[in-house]
């Protein structure tokens, strides 16, 4: 098992920037896919972007070119960049692991997963 928490939300003008951070402990984190989705009020959760233990990612084409998804030289923590911030990338962002070492981006996937922080973007 491992244990997540999350933070780094936060309220930003439309065009801004935000970096979240997600602290994972517990098992070897090397053998975990690590993920950020986010879910905003009457929507289904949705993946924003994943990483395996290599490197290798998958993003959502809504965010591609603006979020950069980066683990931390331990892998204990994983960060997600975002840049020009767009009021539809308002949501609660959460991370998200999952034992195996390939992409995937269904959150049935994921059995870890963080608290959850709050990104707001106006306009």
């Amino acid at each position: 098992q491992v244990q997540l928490v999350a933070s780094g939300g936060g309220s930003v003008q439309a065009g801004g920037s935000l970096r979240l951070s997600c602290a994972a402990s517990g098992d070897t984190l090397s053998d975990y896919t690590m993920a950020w989705f986010r879910q905003a009020p009457g929507k289904e959760r949705e993946a924003v972007v994943a990483i395996d233990s290599d490197g290798k990612t998958t993003y959502a084409e809504s965010v591609k070119g603006r979020f950069t998804i980066s683990r931390g030289g331990s892998q204990n923590t994983l960060y997600l960049q975002m840049n020009n911030l767009k009021p539809e990338d308002s949501a609660m962002y959460y991370c998200a692991a999952a034992p195996g070492r390939w992409v995937r981006l269904s959150p049935k996937d994921y059995n870890n997963w963080g608290q959850g922080t709050r990104v707001t973007v106006s306009s």
